[in-house]
């Protein structure tokens, strides 16, 4: 099954914009009167027959609309650092996606090596997860925002994964199933001891995640599998 992205998607007929387009006709090589299948990263899913094939404008009918398709039993934010090999973040954040994330933002933090991120391209490689994963919901992935700033407004259950010494808990011990979560990997050379103060001073729940020492984007995709899986 392939998915098309269509975002604005509203009434009973859609136009399929050029990009989509040109891969429905020229790649997949739909025709006129094929039923294809259409997300609008909303929880939306949708069967459309073409009415007009184009390479540059398709045109659609809406035949079949299902709501909340594939909706989850809780909601996953994890602010992460961005890595300095940019490769990995784009890992992290593809492989979020297929596993099942709502929110993603990228943490800059005292030891960031990295502060800056393309959210153009990470906003493709999700859409490119979403499709190929089969899911009707797109990840909301935030612009760079300041450590300190974000965790003002963080919401739900908190967690903060780090490395230093000091009391920590599994997540299997404090998580409290089907709720919103939100959840704090540093970057390489972790959060700063003045970083996790302030995080515990307003909520954050210190934890683990095993006994090995993880990349940033490893254990940011270890807590995501981890919500996921004790949610299941």
């Amino acid at each position: 099954m392939y998915l098309f992205y269509t975002p604005d998607i509203s009434g009973k007929h859609y136009e399929l914009n050029e990009e989509e387009s040109h891969h429905c006709i020229k790649v997949l090589r739909h025709q006129t009167g094929d039923i294809i299948q259409l997300i609008d990263g909303r929880g939306g899913f949708y069967k459309a027959r073409i009415i007009r094939q184009d390479p540059k404008r398709t045109s659609l009918e809406i035949v079949e609309h299902l709501y909340e398709y594939g909706k989850r039993n809780h909601h996953l934010h994890i602010a992460i650092a961005p890595t300095k090999n940019i490769e990995r973040f784009e890992w992290f954040v593809e492989k979020a996606t297929e596993i099942g994330i709502d929110e993603i933002t990228p943490l800059i933090c005292s030891r960031s090596e990295r502060k800056d991120v393309k959210t153009g391209r990470l906003n493709k490689i999700i859409t490119s997860a979403v499709k190929q994963s089969i899911k009707a919901y797109h990840p909301v992935l935030h612009e760079p925002v300041k450590y300190q700033e974000f965790i003002k407004g963080a919401e739900g259950q908190k967690f903060i994964a780090h490395c230093m010494t000091g009391e920590k808990f599994s997540l299997k011990q404090c998580l409290k199933q089907h709720g919103r979560y939100t959840a704090l990997i540093g970057p390489e050379g972790d959060f700063t001891s003045a970083e996790l103060e302030i995080a515990l001073a307003v909520g954050f729940i210190p934890v683990t995640l095993g006994n090995s020492r993880l990349r940033t984007e490893t254990a940011a995709l270890e807590a995501c599998f981890e919500i996921n899986f004790l949610n299941r």
